[in-house]
């Protein structure tokens, strides 16, 4: 399958993070504890967040949605790279590379926008406490969850289609760990500036977009903070933004570096460690850094289990 024909190619070969067999064992262990405590994490919150009342407000309910993207976004990496970190053949059906983007490219949109609604909120709650309750209602709050989760989807679309409408021939072996469009531009056999371009647009709006509603948030949110006199309540607000801030430097630092590239022929080596952070670490720091560090959170954790 390696040497170039005219044939439409029907598999990929995926290099992996690793070709030495002892340093794949030793990945293997480490994704497969990332992948448990991404599931264990992000399925608790949910828990929590579903069976207590006290948790039943606009921020935890964006929680919840970001904790089922994280859930879904690792899911659909991390099993096959750790079945490919233990077998010889690391293959995977233009099919399955086509739903792997997908779902990859959906859930990662769509936790981009989340991130953008969360500090929206944090900025109502912290900069405009006495129109919370207007301006976030139940209502909105789906519409804000349901446009999250369809952005997402319509980037999804448009990256996938303008990444797989390209021409495969010949080469079939992919530089990286999982199928993601930068990656699978470097195989295609014809001309992809427009696919680059096409990428680098959809990148503008669900990355810079929000990017940048995140900053006004908090520079707002900053702002108001340095005005509040009550040195316990300006902690609070520190930790919970602080937490948020952490999750979005991680995030959005290295999906910008990895799309919003023109040239994304350019990816090299060192860019799938920079993907690891996105597609990997971050579904995992979300429930930890963010939710279960928590003091509402506590509280509802020892309700339930303490029974």
């Amino acid at each position: 399958m390696g040497t170039k024909n005219q044939t439409c190619l029907t598999e990929f070969i995926l290099l992996g993070l690793s070709s030495d067999q002892q340093t794949q064992i030793v990945l293997f262990v480490i994704f497969l504890i990332i992948y448990l405590l991404t599931v264990f994490g992000n399925l608790l919150i949910i828990l929590l967040i579903h069976t207590d009342s006290q948790l039943h407000t606009p921020m935890y309910f964006f929680l919840k949605n970001l904790s089922f993207s994280d859930l879904l976004f690792s899911t659909t990496i991390v099993p096959q790279m750790l079945f490919h970190l233990l077998v010889t053949r690391k293959t995977i059906s233009k099919s399955g590379c086509s739903i792997q983007m997908i779902f990859f490219l959906v859930a990662g949109c769509t936790e981009s926008s989340l991130l953008a609604v969360m500090s929206y909120d944090r900025y109502v709650a912290v900069c405009k406490p006495l129109h919370y309750s207007t301006l976030m209602t139940q209502r909105i709050c789906v519409q804000l969850s349901i446009g999250s989760w369809t952005s997402g989807a319509l980037v999804s679309l448009v990256d996938t289609a303008f990444t797989l409408y390209l021409s495969y021939h010949g080469q079939n072996i992919i530089d990286h760990y999982f199928c993601e469009p930068p990656a699978l531009l470097k195989l295609a056999s014809e001309e992809t500036y427009k696919a680059e371009m096409a990428i680098f647009a959809m990148g503008v709006i669900i990355l810079l977009g929000p990017l940048s509603l995140i900053l006004f948030s908090y520079w707002n949110i900053l702002s108001t903070v340095i005005q509040i006199r009550a040195g316990e309540r300006r902690l609070k607000v520190f930790s919970t933004c602080g937490s948020h801030l952490i999750v979005v430097v991680f995030f959005y630092g290295s999906t910008i570096f990895t799309y919003m590239r023109p040239n994304a022929k350019k990816m090299n080596e060192g860019d799938k460690v920079i993907s690891v952070f996105y597609s990997v670490i971050t579904s995992m720091m979300n429930p930890f850094i963010y939710s279960l560090r928590n003091k509402d959170v506590k509280q509802a954790f020892k309700k339930l289990f303490g029974r």
